[in-house]
């Protein structure tokens, strides 16, 4: 084994550490485009990919760090300012326009509190996340679990004069709380639908000035069926009119007792099911047994004429030895048989 001294190894060490700490200068033959705002950088130098002492992949390797290296270098000739011990760096606006796949989303339309504070030049004031709660003498929350003035849990609550002494004020504050939030869900909803232009419903949850006779009758309908029966036991005035497009309830039959009913109704569907049976025309069936019939005769008398010598003409029969056009007809009962005295059939048609 060959010796090595300490300058070599020290020198293998600095080729190592010069190996893994790069330079940031990268000289290229055709300097790349930058789009700083998009961090974008393109690269038109061809791609060389092929070496003998090293792989693809490490190719590819220093080809990306190097232009990683040039963009960085592009973003460090830019302004930079010192926000919380950080260097920040405000990039420019892009120039390369970049497909989407969606569109830009739409800007949120102000609510009906935002309008009005606008108009007033009411500015929104922040407001501090812990106050100081003067029961038990310390910061708390301004909002949710254990915040400051939490009212809830108080055990005793000082009944008003001008209340009625025998009113529950816990179910009564725990009712006005829904109310609260009730009112506040309705409100965003209904900022909701004013953003985008659909109209709110008025079956008594929005009432209006002026309602029209349907909306009345809707509402008026909606309250009466909101109840465990349906509306059922619902009472009606003199000359109401009953509610339209209801619908029907299903009813089902008893389980135990009398099967007539259901026996009754197993015969009906069984003659349902057999009057759906394709019945048996014998007319046109008497029909097609005659056509047939004829067909075949008419094919019998045909290959008995060609089996025949002499030349046929344009009659009916097929026999004799003549050359006219026609044919003359058979001579002394002979030739062929039933054509001439033969009772021709009546056609029926179809009915």
């Amino acid at each position: 084994m060959a010796a090595c001294s300490v300058e070599d190894v020290l020198a293998k060490a600095e080729r190592d550490a010069a190996e893994k700490l790069k330079s940031v200068t990268v000289r290229k033959e055709l300097e790349l485009e930058f789009d700083v705002g998009n961090l974008l950088a393109l690269d038109k130098n061809p791609a060389v990919l092929r070496d003998p002492h090293r792989d693809r992949e490490e190719l590819l390797r220093a080809l990306a760090r190097d232009n990683a290296q040039l963009l960085v270098n592009e973003i460090w000739k830019l302004p930079a300012e010192r926000a919380d011990d950080v260097l920040v760096v405000k990039l420019p606006e892009p120039s390369t326009r970049l497909p989407r796949e969606k569109p830009p989303p739409k800007a949120r339309p102000p609510t009906k509190w935002e309008q009005f504070a606008k108009l007033k030049g009411i500015q929104k004031k922040k407001k501090t996340n812990l106050v100081w709660d003067e029961v038990h003498k310390e910061w708390r929350r301004r909002w949710g679990y254990k915040r400051a003035r939490d009212d809830t849990k108080e055990w005793l609550i000082e009944v008003p004069e001008t209340a009625d002494p025998n009113e529950d004020q816990f179910a009564k504050r725990n009712e006005a709380k829904k109310e609260r939030v009730a009112r506040n869900e309705f409100n965003r909803l209904r900022n909701i639908a004013r953003a985008t232009k659909t109209k709110v419903p008025g079956m008594g949850l929005a009432p209006r000035a002026q309602q029209s006779r349907n909306e009345l009758a809707q509402a008026i309908s909606v309250a009466k069926t909101a109840t465990a029966s349906v509306g059922k036991f619902q009472e009606r005035l003199p000359k109401e009119k009953g509610p339209r497009n209801t619908g029907k309830r299903r009813k089902f039959q008893p389980v135990l007792g009398d099967f007539t009913s259901e026996k009754q109704k197993q015969l009906e569907l069984l003659t349902v099911m057999e009057s759906k049976r394709p019945r048996v025309d014998m007319t046109k069936a008497v029909n097609k047994q005659m056509r047939e019939e004829e067909e075949e005769e008419g094919r019998a008398r045909r290959s008995k004429g060609v089996g025949k010598k002499g030349r046929r003409g344009k009659g009916v029969a097929a026999g004799g030895k003549g050359k006219g056009k026609g044919s003359k007809g058979p001579k002394g009962g002979k030739g062929s048989k039933g054509v001439k005295g033969r009772t021709p059939r009546m056609k029926q048609g179809k009915r």
